[in-house]
């Protein structure tokens, strides 16, 4: 069973995500101090990046009333304004009597390219 979700990040989101985590990094602000780093232009957040995991698990599935337990991440690739990402989470494994279930989770972007992979344990809502 696996869910996905599209996402186009903008400059508004980023900006947004930067002032609500506090994370004013100037990789991701900065056009001048990011077109001299390792990646030549600004790149989005990796934890905002893998928010659209957390809107696929607490919104769509499981759905309403998930309880992230843990996820792990690793950050693969750089992901750019205006890249379309595509976030997947896979079930791997159901504990029935517990409702806890592992999923694998995914993004990739509009070149196919894997920007993060990882793993994420959810208490199922009951229902």
């Amino acid at each position: 069973m696996k869910a996905t979700r599209i996402k186009v990040f903008s400059d508004e989101d980023i900006r947004k995500f930067a002032e609500v985590s506090g994370d004013t990094n100037a990789i991701h602000l900065d056009d001048e101090y990011a077109a001299k780093s390792r990646f030549g232009k600004r790149i989005v957040h990796g934890m905002l990046t893998a928010s659209v995991v957390s809107a696929i698990l607490g919104i769509d599935f499981p759905g309403l009333g998930t309880v992230y337990l843990s996820q792990s991440l690793q950050f693969k690739a750089p992901v750019f304004i205006g890249d379309q990402i595509t976030a997947q989470v896979e079930l791997i494994k159901y504990r029935e009597e517990r409702r806890i279930a592992t999923f694998r989770t995914t993004c990739t972007n509009q070149d196919g390219v894997l920007v993060l992979d990882g793993e994420a344990v959810v208490l199922v809502p009951e229902g």
